[in-house]
């Protein structure tokens, strides 16, 4: 084939003039960078390689991380995993291999994805968001993903819907907001993790999380502010009272005293806010992760102590009650998990309260058949959206908009395992959700949400809507 027909063949002549007339028309100080950049774009976008491999997460266990490649770039991601998982949710594919890493490796998740997934994936556009889950979907076939694995598959979905935004020249979060039909963006108050219990935290403290939710704040630089100092004010009181063990940190980076009343745990929170001088600008919430302590149908608070287990159990009664004297002692807005995942009888009285915001975590588990139900039934109103429990982008899209449509409040969650993955920062931005939960202003991995909300609110400038007081319904 001779140059002229080469030329003819691929319309090359015709596009190097286009080319060129943008060039002079744009009067580019660079002629040859402008119209190398400007060929590039003419290429329609198609993905050309996807690789996977394992990594460890903040708790030194393995998970999956994924890049993958398009004809204009490569584009990485990886999945946090939780401590624990329910029976209603997207399954991580694990190894099993006690040998190795006790069983947790995702080698298994891996291969799926360099032998299946990118298989299937291989010349497909990355703008297409949502076929491309759909044929990760199609090819796995099973209702909670448990042929692939959820930690597969969302990792390829984070990694194209980077690759999309990329292709778009448009940042993450504006590109998640066009997949979702928002226009929108807006700055979430975050939920702070500053005291750790449950199973994310070596003391006796049953509750799982205390949180502070500065939504008071004018943006969310000074939300950021205000949590960080209370933080460390907090810090220093625990020092006073405990001693320099109390302020050990938990999985989420909360400070972990050893402690079991949730009263005494709340009082030095309150302290530490009125020491920053923030009382009233910031609120407290609580991650009670009930389910971690439910005993057929009743509640062990001591269930951490030696000794003590089993001695006190509580009816769910007790519970609200005990919910209901908090909501009237201490500003708190939120309560997360109060009772077990199929305790929907005692959420649903709670809820009717009208009290704080009642969250759905173990009891939804980001499905949307369970999030129905709690919409007609008026279980709870807000949802706690893990998106390794779902296991595409395009499907935590929907149980967002599900959420929405029921004028619940949403809170995009990090995981206790977590990795340096931005991507739900981008993500409570882009679907304006106007809480984010992503732990202490401790551990990078933690830090990595927060810095890149921070850079986000920079890029918007005067554009920059923070939640704030509506941070429920933004």
């Amino acid at each position: 084939m001779s140059v002229q027909e080469y030329l003819d063949k691929h319309l090359l002549s015709r596009k190097i003039e286009d080319a060129v007339n943008a060039a002079v028309r744009a009067k580019a100080s660079d002629p040859v960078l402008f119209i190398s950049n400007h060929m590039r774009k003419a290429v329609p976008p198609v993905i050309t390689k996807i690789k996977a491999r394992q990594i460890l997460d903040s708790r030194g266990i393995p998970t999956v991380e994924v890049d993958l490649y398009t004809n204009k770039g490569m584009y990485r991601a990886s999945v946090p995993s939780g401590a624990s998982a329910g029976m209603y949710e997207a399954v991580e594919l694990r190894d099993g291999d006690k040998g190795k890493y006790l069983g947790k490796g995702v080698l298994k998740a891996v291969n799926m994805i360099n032998e299946k997934i990118s298989e299937a994936l291989i010349g497909m556009d990355p703008l297409l968001q949502v076929q491309i889950d759909q044929a990760m979907m199609d090819l796995d076939k099973t209702e909670y993903k448990a042929e692939l694995g959820a930690n597969a598959m969302l990792a390829v979905s984070i990694a194209a819907c980077k690759a999309g935004a990329a292709e778009k020249e448009v940042p993450l979060y504006k590109h998640i907001a066009d997949l979702s039909g928002k226009s929108n963006p807006v700055l979430p108050v975050p939920a702070i993790t500053v005291i750790s219990g449950g199973k994310h935290a070596e003391n006796n403290l049953a509750v799982q999380e205390i949180m502070i939710l500065p939504v008071g704040a004018n943006s969310f630089q000074e939300a950021m502010q205000m949590g960080s100092e209370t933080y460390h004010h907090l810090k220093a009181i625990i020092m006073e009272k405990y001693g320099s063990v109390g302020y050990n940190v938990g999985d989420d980076g909360g400070f972990a005293p050893n402690i079991s009343s949730i009263t005494e745990c709340l009082d030095l929170v309150k302290e530490a806010i009125d020491r920053a001088g923030y009382n009233g600008r910031i609120k407290m919430a609580i991650d009670v992760g009930a389910t971690d302590f439910c005993i057929g149908k009743k509640y062990d608070l001591d269930f951490k102590t030696p000794g003590k287990s089993g001695q006190d159990f509580k009816t769910g009664e007790d519970m609200l009650e005990l919910y209901t004297k908090l909501c009237t002692e201490y500003p708190i807005v939120s309560i997360e998990q109060p009772f077990d995942k199929e305790d929907w009888e005692h959420t649903k009285l709670f809820s009717a309260l009208g009290l704080c915001q009642v969250v759905g975590d173990d009891l939804l588990m980001s499905n949307p058949k369970r999030i129905e139900r709690a919409v007609n039934e008026y279980t709870c109103n807000a949802l706690l959206l893990k998106v390794n429990q779902v296991g595409t982008v395009t499907e935590a899209i929907e149980v967002v908009k599900q959420a929405k449509d029921a004028q619940w409040g949403v809170i995009i969650s990090h995981r206790s395992g977590e990795t340096e993955e931005t991507f739900i920062a981008d993500l409570a931005v882009g679907l304006a959700t106007g809480q984010v939960k992503a732990g202490a202003p401790c551990r990078g991995e933690r830090l990595a949400k927060y810095n890149q909300l921070l850079r986000i609110e920079e890029e918007l400038g005067n554009q920059a809507i923070y939640a704030g007081e509506n941070w429920k319904c933004p």
